[in-house]
């Protein structure tokens, strides 16, 4: 836990570094060029404020709890820089899986889908996720956790480079189409994940990766469709919604 908690300032001040970076960066050279008012902006960082504060209740001693208890079955040279790449790569796969369950089970979407109703996307979106979410994420992490007995370190690396990725790939920067799609072949980019946000069901149901691009490839969800600066963003057949209604709209009646 300590090792965590000494770890966590400089996890943070990276974070919030490269988004206050990608915030004016995609201002000043936009792809989509709608990327919305400051009142969007700020909604999306409130709603990783609640998150920030259930974080140090929840995410942090269940991850800790997890390490400090995970089974001990790991061979000796699952360890070291070898053993750091095995884990992030495993770490990983378990989030695409996550990802995918939550937008085919009903009461994971029911979380997530508060995500997915920004009908803009730039930096700010990858923080907007609902605290039940995070919470539930938290709980099924600490599963692997323990099973595979990832130690701490190895778990603020990968959560610290999911963050630089998730708002990179969420962001409105234009990017050359060469280095773009080089990027492409190795992680997971704008013109990926912009799709993920179509706002056609299909397209929400596929490239499901979060950092490497390899999972939706390997495991056959990768969409055909090619992201345009005018793909409408959000939820199929559904508007986005002002704060305490997103908070609510995972208990509404369906």
């Amino acid at each position: 836990m300590d090792q965590l908690a000494s770890l966590l300032p400089y996890k943070l001040a990276a974070v919030l570094g490269w988004l206050a970076l990608l915030l004016v960066l995609e201002r000043i050279f936009p792809l989509a060029r709608v990327a919305g008012g400051l009142q969007r902006v700020a909604k999306n960082l409130s709603l990783a404020g609640v998150n920030a504060l259930i974080s140090p209740l929840i995410v942090v001693p269940v991850s800790a709890f997890a390490a400090a208890h995970a089974f001990g079955w790991r061979p000796p040279w699952w360890s070291g820089w070898p053993g750091l790449f095995l884990d992030i790569l495993l770490l990983d796969c378990w989030i695409y899986w996550w990802h995918r369950a939550n937008h085919r089970w009903p009461l994971l979407w029911r979380f997530h889908e508060v995500h997915h109703l920004d009908e803009f996307l730039d930096a700010s979106s990858a923080l907007r996720f609902h605290f039940g979410e995070v919470a539930l994420s938290s709980l099924a992490r600490a599963a692997v956790i323990l099973l595979l007995g990832v130690p701490l370190f190895s778990v603020v690396v990968f959560e610290t480079l999911l963050a630089f990725n998730t708002m990179f790939h969420h962001s409105d920067l234009r990017l050359p189409p060469r280095l773009e799609k080089a990027l492409s072949w190795v992680i997971v980019t704008p013109s990926i994940h912009w799709v993920h946000h179509h706002a056609i069901r299909q397209d929400t149901d596929s490239n499901y990766a979060s950092l490497l691009a390899v999972w939706d490839r390997v495991f056959g969800s990768r969409s055909p469709t090619v992201r345009t600066p005018e793909m409408p963003i959000g939820t199929e057949g559904l508007k986005d919604r002002g704060l305490p209604a997103l908070l609510a709209r995972p208990f509404e009646e369906r």
